[in-house]
């Protein structure tokens, strides 16, 4: 059975930094597409950052550029978000995805597979 659980959420003040991580389990990274989406209050989700478990290039949005970092580890089966300089608008649930299916560039990617999502609030 697929899953991805993500953690690493919380309560932050602007300016601050916290990493996301996605555990996944049921089966093992390979080569799959990852991706990292939030929803804000009263919004819709919107992608956030994206990449390939096997390597090579990584998407952001704008909004995040320069200021979120993803990152995996295959050897642990887990994805991560790092996230620095926070603002008030990055408050949102996060959620991981992943797909076997590779879609290139990632921004395009449609994913299968979705965790439970993590509450970040960055207070001004």
């Amino acid at each position: 059975d697929v899953q991805l659980q993500a953690s690493g959420g919380g309560l932050v003040q602007a300016g601050g930094s916290l990493r996301l991580s996605c555990a996944a389990s049921g089966f093992t990274f390979g080569d799959y597409a990852i991706g990292w989406f939030r929803q804000a209050p009263g919004k819709e989700r919107e992608w956030v950052s994206c990449m390939r478990s096997s390597g090579g290039s990584t998407g952001y949005a704008d909004s995040v550029k320069g200021r979120f970092t993803i990152s995996s580890d295959n050897a642990k089966n887990t994805v991560y978000l790092e996230m620095n300089s926070l603002k008030p608008e990055d408050t949102a649930v996060y959620y991981c995805a992943a797909d076997p299916v590779v879609v290139t560039p990632c921004s395009l990617q449609a994913y299968d597979y979705w965790g439970q999502g993590t509450l970040v609030t960055v207070s001004s």
